[in-house]
């Protein structure tokens, strides 16, 4: 069955109302904030006496300010309570918040605009950690890449028309100051009738005693994030993201007035095209991922952040036009498209990038914890922010161009990505079977939502090819631990892949009886722990496209943990150049080409009870025959 887009999610209950009510918010805080700061650039003198370029730190600041102090309360509330009536109570925050900004609009009191804005930084640090929090309680595992795609589409989508409604509405005379006014009560009152149609969320905590202390209790979630060193890894890796956005965006203004020459035009259509290509990066997550959660992903959009970031700053530093410029004749110049190309990398990248990280945390995060996991993931987003404000500043401070900054940040960002990917090898492990997989070959996977989504079970197969393990892993939503033979396991690359996917190395008993005895005992092991452990049953690779037979090893592993085991079935694999196929093994690989097709077909599970060698086999062979 062909998966479904993930623009299906969109005339969903489960996910549409969600959708749009933070989509609203979005765009609410942007078309608010944007709008204060364009009025008190360009009309101070009737607003206030104080110095604008104060006022333009002290705004992005108290925006974030509530992030810092409140997250962590934030994330305690959601996890304790039903996050619907969660949602409809932050947007009934932001009515009231945007009928004090409208009084504050129409009387020129500029503190309460400010006042607003914290308010606003509170309503979305209430919303936050419910917001990723959701997603897993209502989506499929294969569901979430997607999701979380189109989320961060809208998000971006959202930033992108607020900033561009709010400075074009507020300047608008003689009622600018009232469309904004009523336009973001309006937006507001909106998104409160959107949630009220998100349907009910469980607490998943709702016994939890909430600790008012923000600073004990920020420390105790990045302590308690800490303890699964993946998921943390994924917090500061999604931070940086934002440290690394941060920076771009920020020099965004004086970069379009300064080095590129242009107008308030120009610096629109650098921020137009960033936040597309943020969109297209995210979209194109659940395609490129086979519809699971793929973090070989993120190597991938660390790079392209690194490459696309180096070459803005070549770009920039070939941009010839002299003269200041408009919109149109900025886009009839040449270098003008190579710098839009880079920014338009630069988003698509970061999409790619962000996108499975969430998906990640979401996945392998405790989900008695989930939304406290996000609110310190807020908190670090913060923390990052503001010392990516600090080091603009220093860097600026220093002598460094703004393309130099870009320069700087794009080396950081490739000595970010060795850090976490050595840390966990995790990453780089299934960027390349990734690669492998989906550039030398086409890869199906059908039923794959048999494969447990939490829990344990053992997974059977067919072993045709050197490249088994490897179809199964790129098609597997879950980590799998593989038994395999331990002289697989001694050959080059690919004794570094399975050491990282923990593979359980066995020998045959007249071999090493005592090896076989440990591998069953860590088998065991794994499945105490809740792991998927995959074996191939027929023992060596098929010498002739069938079957060898199954061998008994499956009744020890379950007398031991009766747990569910699941039949799948690969085919498309034989033949090729890593089968052992009689024939020249070049002639196999230009006789199949490259681009083959291959396919893992995942069966129903089996009660332990009945998993016998002669049935499991039964069971595969009739995989490999029929037609999904």
């Amino acid at each position: 069955m062909k998966p479904k887009s993930q623009f299906s999610l969109l005339l969903q209950r489960r996910f549409a109302p969600f959708f749009w009510a933070q989509f609203l918010g979005a765009l609410n805080d942007n078309v608010f904030k944007i709008a204060l700061v364009t009025i008190l650039t360009f009309d101070t003198l009737n607003w206030t006496t104080m110095d604008i370029g104060m006022l333009n730190q002290i705004i992005p600041g108290l925006f974030i300010l509530p992030f810092l102090l409140f997250s962590a309360t934030a994330g305690q509330i959601a996890d304790r309570v039903e996050k619907g009536n969660l949602a409809r109570a932050v947007k009934l925050l932001e009515i009231f918040i945007m009928g004090v900004a409208a009084f504050g609009w129409f009387e020129h009191q500029v503190w309460l605009l400010i006042a607003a804005v914290a308010g606003m930084g509170l309503h979305s640090t209430l919303f936050g950690p419910m917001k990723y929090a959701y997603l897993p309680q209502h989506l499929k595992t294969d569901e979430l890449i997607g999701g979380n795609g189109v989320v961060e589409m809208g998000t971006f989508v959202g930033i992108l028309l607020g900033q561009i409604i709010g400075a074009m509405l507020v300047v608008h005379q003689p009622w600018g100051i009232h469309m904004v006014a009523f336009g973001s009560l309006g937006l507001a009152i909106l998104g409160a009738v959107m949630s009220w149609k998100i349907p009910d969320s469980p607490a998943p905590v709702p016994e939890l005693k909430i600790s008012w202390n923000p600073l004990a209790e920020t420390v105790r979630n990045i302590r308690f994030s800490m303890q699964n060193r993946t998921v943390f890894l994924a917090l500061l890796g999604n931070s940086w993201f934002w440290f690394y956005g941060a920076i771009v965006l920020a020099q965004m203004p004086q970069y379009a007035k300064v080095n590129l020459h242009g107008d308030y035009s120009i610096f629109v259509i650098l921020l137009a095209v960033f936040s597309v290509g943020v969109g297209l990066g995210s979209l194109m997550c659940e395609r490129l991922s086979g519809h699971k959660v793929e973090i070989g992903l993120v190597p991938f959009g660390s790079a392209g952040l690194t490459v696309f970031g180096i070459d803005l700053y070549l770009s920039s530093t070939a941009y010839s036009y002299a003269g200041n410029v408009e919109l149109v004749s900025f886009l009839q110049h040449a270098d003008s498209w190579r710098i839009l190309f880079d920014i338009l990398g630069i988003g698509v990248f970061g999409g790619l990038y962000i996108v499975p990280l969430f998906a990640l945390i979401q996945t392998r995060c405790d989900p008695d914890h989930m939304s406290r996991t996000i609110a310190g993931m807020n908190i670090l987003n913060s923390l990052f922010m503001v010392v990516a404000a600090v080091s603009a500043m220093f860097m600026l401070q220093f002598g460094l161009t703004i393309p130099q900054i870009f320069l700087v940040t794009a080396l950081l960002n490739a000595l970010m990505a060795l850090y976490i990917f050595s840390r966990v090898p995790e990453f780089s492990m299934r960027f390349l079977v990734w690669i492998i997989i989906h550039t030398i070959h086409r890869v199906r996977g059908f039923d794959l939502e048999r494969i447990p989504q939490t829990g344990p079970a053992v997974l059977v197969c067919n072993h045709v090819s050197y490249l088994d393990a490897l179809v199964i892993t790129a098609c597997s939503p879950r980590p799998i631990r593989f038994v395999m033979d331990r002289q697989i396991l001694t050959m080059p690359f690919f004794s570094w892949i399975f050491k990282i996917c923990k593979a359980i190395p066995v020998a045959a008993v007249n071999e090493d009886p005592r090896a076989t005895e440990r591998a069953f005992a860590e088998i065991d092991q794994a499945l105490r722990e809740g792991d998927l452990v995959c074996i191939f049953l027929e023992g060596p690779l098929t010498r002739d496209g069938g079957s060898n037979m199954f061998r008994t090893g499956i009744q020890k592993i379950i007398e031991r943990s009766p747990v569910p085991v699941v039949p799948m079935a690969l085919r498309g694999l034989w033949g090729s150049i890593y089968s052992r196929n009689k024939d020249n093994p070049f002639e196999r690989a230009f006789r199949r080409g490259l681009f083959s097709r291959l396919e893992l077909v995942v069966g129903e599970s089996v009660e332990s009870g009945r998993a016998n060698p002669e049935f499991l086999q039964q069971r595969v062979m009739q995989l490999r025959r029929v037609q999904p």
